[in-house]
């Protein structure tokens, strides 16, 4: 689903159990594993996330931002085995450079991840990216954009095949 306001949230049952499925997603050196927009390079750290307050910094490339950048990511949200999200911040002068913002600032959008146990061993995830709060050209550019759902699908996927070993 999205809407004029600039959220895009797509949501696959995976046969996995929710403690699972975010054991995955609160480790961020596993986050290229389930990258479905093929963005993601690599976390700068190994340390998994354990709560509201904690960063950690992903590395990136896409050819809009002027290739190989880094994000900042500020924890938001924190409900194990139910809820994580994160705030993107430009954690380098080369996002600064090619899309604004400043250096470790959030710039408005966020990521989460909502997992709701449905029957034994299977959870709905519910990916979401949200920029109500970001700029008008990020927004516009959610509103525009299908690419944004293709990535949460493929990253929805991805997610189903690391936790089942199953291809879909």
């Amino acid at each position: 689903m999205s809407d004029e306001t600039g959220v895009v949230s797509v949501s696959r049952r995976i046969e996995a159990p929710a403690e699972q499925i975010f054991a995955l997603l609160a480790d961020p050196g596993r986050h290229t594993e389930l990258d479905g927009s093929q963005m993601l390079r690599g976390a700068a750290g190994s340390k998994p996330v354990t709560g509201v307050g904690d960063r950690f910094v992903m590395n990136m490339f896409f050819d809009g931002m002027g290739g190989d950048y880094a994000m900042d990511n500020h924890v938001v949200e924190f409900e194990p085995n139910r809820r994580i999200a994160w705030t993107p911040s430009a954690a380098d002068d080369r996002v600064t450079r090619n899309a604004g913002g400043e250096i470790g600032v959030p710039a408005g959008h966020k990521w989460s991840f909502d997992l709701e146990p449905d029957g034994p061993g299977a959870t709905v995830v519910t990916e979401t990216y949200d920029c109500t709060a970001a700029d008008d050209a990020l927004r516009q550019a959610v509103q525009q954009g299908e690419i944004w759902r293709g990535a949460i699908t493929g990253t929805l996927e991805r997610l189903e095949q690391v936790c089942t070993g199953v291809s879909t």
